[in-house]
């Protein structure tokens, strides 16, 4: 496969003197789609791509995705439809997402998921199913490859290097646009291109397409777009924000910070942000009951545990301090209750001398058989803490109803020692991204276009697409079908 690292200056000259229909920033979930359709329709291709192989964030994506018409719904007998797909997108996260985009996902994310299938992608056993982690659909149209995200990068991968082969999609790898070249009309002509060894090329095209992700894995802009801190150090290490900061240079703007949406129950490695996770307990009731209460640092609960929506528990845990929270259990829960900690369960159970050797030597794992102490232990208010389980233990054994109205209620917390898991709201995409249009064309304040300038993937934003919730499917599955459509339709080559 013929890949461009660092370049002679020889070769650099004579690509920078080529006229490209399309120059691509970024060899991802978003990029290769786009590149690949695009170079189908006759297109000549300059895919750019910081990193040193294709792929982005698929390597460390489940791939999960979901659209209606799907050939893996039809063999399992399955009705759906583009407005139930959008009414189910718009239920679960409360009316957020862009809804000209997600009605755009929607009428053609069934087509998408058809070509994966005619390509050799295969699903999970079971699939389609109606959620997995988060909400659920009414439908069952949600679907992950037997490989995650890697079923995904096996399709487009081969096809991509295929048109390499051919010449059809030129490959930059190594390189970094570092700045995109303007006219005076402000119209966007090419982009500037440094590589590992610091030399700066111009390349010029009719077309730009941002398709460089997002911010999740620069702390200082995440928390500038959000007013979060970047809590945990888990995401794609490419994931600078470089393509956000480029559509805004040429009069472009960010959107959706605020719709940061906080997954719960992450366990920190250390108090220092962002920290690698140490693991996680999903607190996900439709496949968990709790047996543990939750509290925030003023030692009270907030949230309903056992609520059958995991948003609800989500957007519970926005609302606290630090988004931080506290399980609360005691030594017969620990020795009888499931797995709050799944990867950390044994045979039979979990994992219950882990969780007491951990509350010895780990900052996030406490215990004491007084609760007072492991109220001040755990950097909880004392009193309020004693009051809350003294609450929540008298309102089960005298049968009254809970506060929270939580129906699962197996054991007061009763018998020492007491324990305490610290966990933290967190997050692996950014919610904040460049503002598009109905035709993927990044936009100015006024709503007017940016010329040739177009962006798809996470750098238009989680919160885009999927709104201030975690809706299943829908960061994928707009990355690949708005790829493709502006490949194979959208952008103008003739």
């Amino acid at each position: 496969m013929f890949m461009l690292s660092s370049l002679p200056f020889s070769t650099r000259l004579a690509l920078g003197n080529q006229h490209w229909d399309l120059i691509i920033v970024g060899a991802g979930t978003a990029g290769l789609p786009t590149a690949l359709f695009a170079s189908q329709r006759g297109a000549r291709v300059l895919l750019i791509e910081k990193a040193a192989t294709l792929g982005g964030t698929l390597y460390l994506s489940t791939g999960q995705i979901a659209g209606a018409g799907t050939v893996f719904q039809k063999q399992k007998g399955i009705k759906d439809s583009p407005e139930a797909h959008y009414e189910d997108i718009m239920r679960i996260n409360h009316h957020t997402s862009d809804p000209e985009l997600a009605r755009l996902l929607v009428n053609h994310a069934g087509n998408t998921i058809n070509f994966l299938h005619a390509n050799g992608y295969r699903i999970k056993e079971g699939h389609p199913v109606t959620g997995i982690a988060h909400d659920h659909f009414t439908t069952a149209r949600y679907i992950e490859g037997v490989q995650g995200g890697i079923s995904i990068l096996n399709v487009f991968k081969p096809l991509v290097e295929a048109a390499i082969e051919t010449g059809a999609i030129t490959l930059l790898i190594n390189s970094d646009v570092v700045d995109l070249v303007q006219a005076r009309d402000s119209s966007v002509q090419g982009v500037i291109v440094e590589d590992q060894d610091g030399f700066r090329t111009q390349y010029n095209g009719r077309n730009t397409v941002l398709a460089s992700g997002g911010c999740a894995a620069n702390p200082h802009l995440f928390e500038e777009l959000h007013n979060v801190p970047l809590y945990v150090n888990a995401a794609y290490p490419y994931s600078q924000g470089a393509g956000l900061l480029l559509g805004q240079s040429a009069g472009g703007y960010l959107r959706g910070g605020e719709k940061y949406a906080s997954l719960p129950g992450g366990i920190l490695s250390d108090e220092n942000y962002p920290s690698p996770l140490y693991g996680h307990a999903p607190l996900y009731p439709p496949n968990r009951q709790p047996w543990e209460i939750l509290v925030n640092n003023h030692g009270e609960r907030f949230v309903r545990e056992d609520h059958p929506s995991v948003d609800h528990i989500e957007h519970g845990v926005v609302k606290q301090p630090g988004h931080r929270h506290w399980a609360i259990f005691d030594q017969r829960m620990l020795d009888e209750s499931p797995p709050i900690i799944p990867g950390w369960s044994a045979a039979s159970a979990w994992s219950a001398e882990r969780i007491m050797n951990e509350s010895n030597q780990h900052t996030m794992f406490k215990s004491d058989h007084d609760l007072e102490i492991l109220a001040v232990k755990s950097g909880l208010n004392p009193k309020n803490l004693v009051t809350t389980v003294e609450r929540y233990n008298t309102d089960l054994i005298n049968k009254r109803n809970d506060v929270f109205q939580r129906i699962h209620r197996p054991l007061p917390i009763a018998k020492p020692p007491f324990y305490s898991i610290r966990l933290q709201g967190w997050a692996l995409c950014s919610f904040a991204g460049l503002a598009v249009n109905g035709n993927l064309e990044v936009i100015k304040p006024s709503g007017e276009p940016v010329r040739n300038l177009y962006a798809v993937g996470e750098v238009i934003g989680a919160g885009t697409t999927s709104g201030n919730a975690y809706v299943n499917g829908m960061l994928v599955t707009p990355a690949i079908t708005f790829g493709r459509l502006l490949g194979e339709q959208i952008l103008p080559l003739s």
